[in-house]
C-alpha cells in the first residue's frame, strides 16, 4: 500500500448467522452515516458483504467498530489506497441473500463449501493439466480480465450459475478438480457450495479472491491476464504485477486492445461496453448508431 494517499477502500464479507438482520442493518446504517463512509453494504441473516471508501481515519474507525462487533470482529479486509471516494453514495441494505442465487436447494456456506486455496496454492493448481477453472463472475467481468485457461461463464447475473453448470459442465467433470475464483471471495465461496450440491466432489476456491491474489508478494498476480472489474468508480484495477501483464479486452467499436468500460450515454440502454478513449469521443459514449440517434 502507498501510505501517502488520504483515502482507503475496504472490501470484505463474512458468512455468519445474524439473528435480527433488519435491526443490525439499521444500526449499521446509522453508524456509517455518522462516520461519513460511502459504499454498498448488504446484511442478511447469512452475514455481511460490503465495500466502502473513506479517509484513512474513517476506515480505521470503521474497522475498529467492526472488530468490537460480536458477529463481525474477525473479518479480513482487502484494502486499497485512493485519492478520494470511489463511491458517490452510501447504501446499507437488508437482503434475503448476500449473493442473489434463488437456488432450489437449501445450503449454507458456513456448513459446506469448497476447499480454500492460498494464492500460492491456487497458482500451483492453475498449472495442472487436469483442472477445470470456472470463473465465478459475470461474462462482462471475464471479458476484461481472467485467469489463463478459465472457462468464460455465459451468465449476466449470479443466479444463472446453477443452470449454467448443469448445461456446460459435463458429467465426467464431477470427479475432476475444479477451481473457482471471483473478485473478493464471496461469490466463489457460494459457487463452491453450489458445485458440491450439484454433485462435484473436488472443488476449491481462491481464498480472498482475485484482489488478494494480485497483492500477494510471492505470486504477484502471475497467470492473470487483463484487469479485474470492480464495482466502484475505478471500474477496473490491475492484478498481474509481472512482465507478462497484457490487455485482453477489445474496443466494442474499433476492436483494438482496451480494458476500460463505459455505459451507453442513452440512459434507456445504459449498456456497459468496452470502449477506447478515441471511440468514446467519436461515438459520444453511445454503444450503437441507433442509440446515438436516440
Amino acid at each position: 500500500m502507498t501510505e501517502n494517499k488520504p483515502y482507503r477502500i475496504l472490501l470484505y464479507y463474512k458468512y455468519v448467522h445474524v439473528e435480527n438482520p433488519e435491526q443490525v442493518t439499521a444500526e449499521h446504517l446509522r453508524f456509517c452515516k455518522q462516520l461519513g463512509v460511502k459504499g454498498r453494504i448488504l446484511i442478511s441473516d447469512q452475514g455481511i458483504n460490503g465495500t466502502c471508501s473513506g479517509t484513512v481515519e474513517q476506515t480505521d474507525a470503521y474497522r475498529a467498530y467492526m472488530n468490537e462487533h460480536p458477529l463481525f470482529k474477525d473479518i479480513i479486509y482487502k484494502i486499497d489506497d485512493a485519492d478520494g471516494h470511489v463511491f458517490k453514495k452510501l447504501f446499507v441494505r437488508h437482503k434475503n441473500e448476500l449473493v442473489t442465487l434463488r437456488y432450489n436447494k437449501k445450503m449454507d456456506p458456513n456448513v459446506r463449501t469448497g476447499k480454500r486455496l492460498s494464492p500460492k496454492e491456487f497458482h500451483e493448481q492453475l498449472q495442472r493439466d487436469d483442472v477445470i477453472i470456472v470463473d465465478g463472475r459475470n461474462d462482462y467481468e471475464y471479458d476484461i480480465g481472467h485467469f489463463r485457461g478459465a472457462i468464460r461463464p455465459t451468465v449476466e447475473s449470479f443466479r444463472e450459475f446453477p443452470e449454467w453448470i448443469r448445461k456446460n459442465l459435463p458429467e465426467d467433470a464431477k470427479n475432476k478438480p475444479i477451481l473457482t475464483y471471483c473478485t473478493g471471495g464471496i461469490r466463489c465461496e457460494t459457487l463452491t457450495a453450489v458445485l458440491l450440491e450439484e454433485g462435484f466432489s473436488d472443488v476449491a476456491q481462491l481464498e480472498g479472491g482475485i484482489v488478494t491474489y494480485g497483492k500477494d508478494e510471492e505470486v504477484k498476480g502471475h497467470l492473470w491476464d487483463g484487469k479485474c472489474y470492480v464495482f466502484d468508480d475505478r471500474i477496473s484495477v490491475p492484478i498481474n504485477r509481472t512482465e507478462e501483464d497484457v490487455i485482453i479486452g477489445k474496443c466494442h467499436h474499433c476492436g483494438k486492445p482496451e480494458d476500460r468500460y463505459v455505459n451507453c450515454a442513452n440512459v434507456t440502454c445504459d449498456k456497459r461496453h468496452i470502449c477506447c478513449e478515441e471511440c468514446e469521443a467519436e461515438h459520444q459514449r453511445h454503444c450503437s448508431e441507433e442509440c446515438k440517434g436516440h
